[in-house]
Order: structure tokens, then C-alpha cells, then sequence
């Protein structure tokens, strides 16, 4: 149940405007991932009145600038994961579940930890990976320096968590060592990139166009440095 009791309905406008923006990434998602897409935003919104998750408060915004903005990196990720065997992702300051539940409900395949370490925030994410369906999304209470995973990560992800070199720091131990670091932005993060630590290298970066946000946003790929 939500915090207020009530049952999590669909919104004829909020699926439009969903399957509207996934048309202009590109992607294809079948109907039950696109009705567990919309049920996270009705979550989101009935929960976020209560306990202050984001400070995105319209549901329509939550569409553009939380699922929208998360699911646009999908290519840069998929490209990653080809050929693998099994994808582990992990979801760096994952905060609501961004963008690890969404990446969850669009890949059943891959298993994502969800990191975070503010307790309100991973108790709303296993509700809702309960209540949704997404049992390949866990949720992990603390602190990514402390994470303890013998099993490394194909991928890295992280969605307005901390400077580049700071995300580098804490979680490229987590990495596989053919494993990347995805860092999701939004200007160019110029001086960012020049304090980036000599372990890494940028293998690519890509710019992002989400439909409804209007600012820039980019995907850049970091993999461990030959030296």
C-alpha cells in the first residue's frame, strides 16, 4: 500500500506522454514494462507527498525528467552489456530508484543493486519493487564505500551523484575489470574531466536528447586505464 492508503491508478495522459517520449529514444518496451513504468510514477508521486523523496513534484515532470532521463542512457548501457552472459548493474546514490528501477523494469534480465543510503528512500524502492513486480531490482541500504559484493559489476551507474573523480573513488572497486563506470550528465563537465584520476580513461561520451527536458544531458563511459 501507499502511505496515503490508496490504490496506485493509471493516468491515460501520463501513458501517453510515456509512450510518446519512448518513440523519440527509440525504444521498444512491451506493454507490461510500460504499465510498471507509469504504476513507479504513481508510487512516486502518492509517496513523495508524505516523505519528500524528490523535488520533482508533478507527475507529468516525474515522466520526463525521472523515467525519460534514466531510460535515455539505455543504448549507451546496452551496448555495454552485448555479449554477456549475465549483466550485474549497480545504481551509485540511487536516491528513488533512479535510474535503477527503470533500468530494471526495461532489462528483466539484468540484476540491478540499487545503493542508497538514506533509509526512506530504499524502504519507498523495495515497495515498489514489491508492489510493481521488478523482483530484479534490490534495493541496498548504506553507503557505496561500504558495499560488500564479491561479484563485480558489468556496470556502474550513476544519475547526478557526485563530481567524476568522486564517483571514481567509491565505485570503480565495484566495477568488473572489463567493467565500465557510466557517469549520466548534464553540461559538459569540463574541469570535472580534467581531475579525473589516471585509473580511468573516457571511452565515449554521448550526448542525451530527452524529449521534455530541454537542458543538455550526456552519458560519459568510463573504463579502467591500460597503465
Amino acid at each position: 500500500m501507499t502511505p496515503a492508503g490508496a490504490a496506485v491508478l493509471p493516468d491515460a495522459g501520463l501513458a501517453t506522454q510515456l509512450d510518446e517520449g519512448l518513440r523519440a529514444l527509440g525504444l521498444d518496451l512491451p506493454a507490461p514494462a510500460r504499465e510498471r513504468l507509469q504504476g513507479y510514477v504513481a508510487l512516486l508521486a502518492r509517496w513523495n507527498a508524505v516523505y519528500n523523496l524528490t523535488a520533482i513534484r508533478e507527475p507529468a515532470r516525474m515522466v520526463s525528467h525521472h523515467l525519460l532521463d534514466s531510460l535515455a542512457a539505455l543504448p549507451v548501457l546496452d551496448a555495454i552489456a552485448a555479449g554477456r552472459d549475465r549483466v550485474r548493474v549497480l545504481d551509485v546514490g540511487s536516491g528513488a530508484g533512479l535510474p535503477g528501477l527503470p533500468l530494471a523494469i526495461a532489462r528483466p534480465a539484468w540484476q540491478v543493486t540499487l545503493r542508497e543510503p538514506v533509509q526512506k528512500k530504499v524502504a519507498f524502492m523495495t515497495q515498489a519493487a514489491a508492489e510493481l513486480g521488478v523482483p530484479n531490482a534490490v534495493p541496498s541500504l548504506g553507503r557505496v564505500e561500504d558495499l560488500r559484493d564479491e561479484a563485480r559489476f558489468a556496470i556502474v551507474v550513476s544519475r547526478a551523484f557526485a563530481d567524476l573523480a568522486s564517483f571514481v573513488a567509491s565505485s570503480l572497486a565495484h566495477a568488473a575489470p572489463d567493467g565500465r563506470l557510466v557517469a549520466l550528465k548534464g553540461l559538459h563537465p569540463d574541469e570535472e574531466l580534467r581531475e579525473l584520476p589516471a585509473s580511468v580513461v573516457v571511452e565515449r561520451e554521448v550526448a542525451l536528447d530527452v524529449p521534455g527536458v530541454g537542458a543538455a544531458r550526456r552519458a560519459i563511459v568510463l573504463r579502467r586505464s591500460a597503465r
